[in-house]
Parts: structure tokens; C-alpha cells; sequence
């Protein structure tokens, strides 16, 4: 009964800690660079003109293209046919002020609209002979395909949390069934399993919180598996935010002790305590930068590898040129990508552990307990 009360408290209040996670993230991916290559449309320029598809002049660039931001969601291609949704493309200079339109109004050859020019997935303010306006600031807040997959799992955790808590309140007491039965174990696995272990009594007042984080990053981990998703995790900018906001609060939630510790340690000589107390700062600063790197690399790596093996086909076809290559290569690359893909499911759910379980971790060590 204890379990199903704290559930219900539980869930309503990783609403509110989610809507402030999703937020900031947001900040982090309109704030993020993208790779250098087109993100326009599947079409990569070679050697003066276009060529389309995957293929082994341009695979790093398609690759690298399947995995970075855009301005426009992508979905697949038949032909000449690119399915794809246009997204909000807002922008504010001093020049023209605030402009909103959708990004399908960039042409399709130039990327340019009214005085405006997407380049490289950046949009740069250009003058009526398309020249870039260099001195010019352009503050672009658009909905990029990141956020609009953010936006997208912040909608998914509001609807499970909210089904799941009124689900508590119809039935109080009795056993879940359906998705509580599904979402109970995961709740109390984060609870009982990383928040208790490593925060002792302190584990009610964030697990609120470490409830939001894993949920979101295993959200966002699964749906950047989905054919044509984004790859949310997969930003730099995301993983970074995330683990800036885990250095807030651990560090804001620091107690006596823990800053003593830091700034200056008891029980050594005088002299080795300036040795140390550089290294115990920097350590405040390495520790959410091994979350960013982590989640980030980790999410990166498994998209570019299955890709990557995939490409074989094409590679070994030599352009289409020799077919039957390529054809027998896809008896090994297909199964084997299906396997990595397989494994990226059980990676997804395992980054997010290890991000929150980690988070959990520092916050505890900020907060240690008094023993006598």
C-alpha cells in the first residue's frame, strides 16, 4: 500500500520535473552545431554535381547526415520522392526582426528564402546578390527535427505518467494490471535500486527527478531506433545539458562536509592539501563531463556502426556497377546490423541506467551522512 501511495505522489510530480528537463534540453539543441553536410535532402554534391542515394563517394556524408540535426524531419525516399516534414524555422535578427515560417519555403536547389540561406544545416542572413551578411547576428530558435523528437517524448512520459497515476486513483490498493503493471517495477526499480542505495534518506526528495531523467533518456534512446527518427541522444548539445543540470543540483544540494572535502581536505599535511584541492575542483567538472561524453558516444557509435555495415552493400556493389557483390555481402551485413540493432535496445535502456544510477551517485556523495 506504501508502494501504490508513493507511486501516485511519484508520478505527479515527475510531470513537473520532466517539463523543466525537456525545457532545458531544448535550450541545448537550439544552441547545438551540426555536422557539415547538407541537411536539406538525401542529394550530396560530388565533383560539381548531384548524386543520389548511398553511395561510396558520399557514404561518410550520408551517414553523418542520418544521424545529425535538421531543419526539416526526413522520413524516407521512393525515387524522387522525399517524405518528409517541414518544421518551424524561427528566427530574429536586427535587421528583419522576427520571422516564422516553415523550412519546405527554403527552394529546393539554392536553400535560400526571402533574405535567408540554409548552409550546412546553419542558416546565415544573406544580402538580394546572396552574399552572406557577415556581420550580421542571427539568432535562430527554430523546432529543429531534435526538439520535435523531444517534443515527442515529452508528450509519451506526460501520457504514461498520467494514465499510470489516474489508473492509482480509480483503483487504490489493489494490484496493477496493464501499463501500471508495466511501469510499477520500472518505478520502483529506480527508486529501491538508485535512489535508496545512493542518497540513504535523502532518496524522496530526488527521485521525482531521477524518475524524469531515465525515463527521458530511454524514451529518446528508443525512438531515435525508429527508421527515420532523430538522434537525440546522439547530440552532444542534449547529453550536455542533461549533465549540467545533474551538476546544479548536486552541487547546490552539497552539504558542509562535501565542500569541506573539496575545498580543503582534513586529516592531510598543510602542504599536499593545495596539491589537492585543484584536483578535488576539477573532479566537481569531470565527473557530469563523463555523463555527457558517455551517453553521448555511446548512442553516436551504435548508429554510425550499424550504418556503416549496411554501406557494405553499397560499397561492394561499386555504385550498382557490380550488383552481384554487393548482393552477396547483404547475406552477412543485413543479419549482422539486425543483431547490432537488436543490441542497441538493450544499449538504450542501459544508458539510461547508467546515466541516472550515476547522477544518483554524485548527488549522494554530496549529501553524506554523519556517521557516529
Amino acid at each position: 500500500m506504501r508502494y501504490v501511495n508513493s507511486g501516485v505522489r511519484g508520478f505527479w510530480r515527475v510531470k513537473n520535473f520532466a517539463f523543466i528537463l525537456v525545457f532545458m534540453t531544448f535550450t541545448g539543441s537550439w544552441a547545438s552545431t551540426v555536422d557539415s553536410v547538407g541537411q536539406h535532402d538525401d542529394h550530396q554534391t560530388v565533383g560539381g554535381h548531384e548524386e543520389e542515394g548511398l553511395t561510396t563517394s558520399n557514404m561518410s556524408s550520408s551517414i553523418l547526415h542520418h544521424i545529425s540535426d535538421a531543419h526539416e524531419w526526413h522520413f524516407f525516399s521512393v525515387g524522387e520522392t522525399h517524405v518528409s516534414l517541414p518544421l518551424p524555422v524561427i528566427l530574429y535578427s536586427e535587421e528583419y526582426g522576427l520571422d516564422i515560417f516553415f523550412s519546405n519555403k527554403f527552394d529546393h536547389h539554392t536553400h535560400t528564402y526571402k533574405n535567408y540561406k540554409e548552409e550546412h544545416g546553419h542558416i546565415i542572413l544573406i544580402d538580394d546578390a546572396g552574399a552572406p551578411v557577415m556581420e550580421a547576428h542571427l539568432l535562430d530558435l527554430s523546432i529543429t527535427k531534435n526538439v520535435a523528437s523531444m517534443l515527442l517524448a515529452f508528450i509519451i512520459m506526460v501520457g504514461l505518467f498520467t494514465s499510470v497515476a489516474k489508473a492509482y486513483k480509480k483503483r487504490p490498493g489493489q494490484a496493477p494490471k496493464g501499463l501500471q503493471s508495466f511501469m510499477e517495477p520500472l518505478i520502483l526499480f529506480v527508486r529501491d535500486d538508485i535512489a535508496r542505495p545512493n542518497m540513504g534518506h535523502h532518496y524522496a526528495r530526488f527521485t521525482p527527478y531521477l524518475l524524469s531523467l531515465f525515463f527521458f533518456i530511454w524514451i529518446n534512446n528508443l525512438l531515435g531506433l525508429l527508421p527515420g527518427a532523430a538522434n537525440v541522444t546522439g547530440n552532444i548539445a542534449v547529453t550536455m545539458v542533461l549533465a549540467l543540470l545533474s551538476l546544479i543540483i548536486t552541487n547546490v544540494n552539497g552539504n558542509k562536509s562535501y565542500w569541506m572535502h573539496i575545498l580543503w581536505p582534513p586529516g592531510i599535511p598543510f602542504a599536499v592539501k593545495f596539491i589537492l584541492i585543484p584536483v578535488e575542483l576539477i573532479s566537481i567538472l569531470s565527473k557530469p563531463f563523463a555523463l555527457m561524453i558517455r551517453l553521448f558516444a555511446n548512442m553516436t557509435a551504435g548508429h554510425i556502426i550499424i550504418m556503416s555495415i549496411l554501406s557494405l552493400i553499397f560499397l561492394f556493389s561499386e555504385n550498382g556497377t557490380n550488383a552481384g557483390a554487393g548482393f552477396g555481402v547483404s547475406f552477412a551485413s543485413v543479419p549482422f546490423a539486425i543483431f547490432l540493432y537488436v543490441l542497441e535496445l538493450l544499449v538504450a535502456a542501459i544508458q539510461a541506467f547508467i546515466f541516472t544510477m550515476l547522477t544518483a551517485l554524485f548527488i549522494g556523495q554530496a549529501m553524506p551522512e554523519e556517521h557516529h
